[in-house]
């Protein structure tokens, strides 16, 4: 076991690898993992890994009920890592982490909040890229830890396609980046590029809303 306790937040393929990584790592102990819930269907079910893996599991998909918060009030988790988890968490339980670290699909500054990969494609960027920074208060706003740029092609990418290609490259970075995270400064968004949308404004992406533009055609 490892001395670090470690709670993973979120879903599918690309947090059942981070897992996997966790419960490999002689460093870290993968304690409770918190999914989103519902999860979706089109990806692989964190869920059903961590109990597979019997590691205790927040059936709920709220992390506020982590059974360590009602059990020790002075229980502090080493280290939250979240892979697309779709609740926001409030102050009182990032305080109670010593790191609580976010694993976002974009550039950040630019394209916080939700479906930063369909703007990308909207705003015809030929750059996208991940990044993994720290949770603050105020939604994808924490100081990068790390981040990883690629070339996308808003003229024959799919959402699905630069979705794909993110999931790979979050998942090098996320590799190199946890041997040296203690040794990693974060360094401050720059607030003048800060580009954030919300899920009201989806109806704005049009074509672009979903996974491809044939999709949004036949609805």
């Amino acid at each position: 076991m490892g001395c670090k306790q470690v709670v993973l937040l979120g879903k599918g393929d690309l947090a059942i690898k981070v897992g996997e990584w966790f419960v490999a790592s002689e460093d870290y102990n993968l304690v409770a993992v918190v999914p989103t819930i519902p999860e979706p269907s089109w990806t692989a079910s964190l869920q059903t890994w961590a109990r597979s893996r019997q590691i205790q599991t927040v059936g709920s998909g709220d992390y506020r009920y982590l059974p360590m918060l009602r059990d020790d009030p002075n229980w502090r988790p080493n280290l939250a890592f979240s892979v697309f988890y779709d609740r926001i968490i409030r102050r009182d339980f990032i305080q109670r982490c010593h790191r609580i670290l976010n694993l976002h699909l974009a550039p950040l500054p630019r394209y916080r909040g939700v479906s930063p990969i369909n703007w990308a494609l909207k705003q015809r960027e030929q750059l996208h890229g991940v990044t993994i920074h720290e949770i603050v208060e105020r939604i994808d706003a924490g100081p990068i830890v790390s981040q990883v740029m690629f070339s996308i092609y808003p003229d024959v990418d799919e959402v699905v396609d630069v979705y794909r290609r993110c999931l790979s490259f979050g998942w090098n970075l996320f590799a190199e980046t946890m041997p040296m995270l203690d040794r990693i400064t974060p360094r401050a968004q720059d607030e003048g590029r800060a580009l954030y949308y919300s899920r009201t404004q989806d109806p704005e992406l049009g074509e672009r809303r979903f996974f491809t533009r044939s999709e949004y055609a036949l609805r």
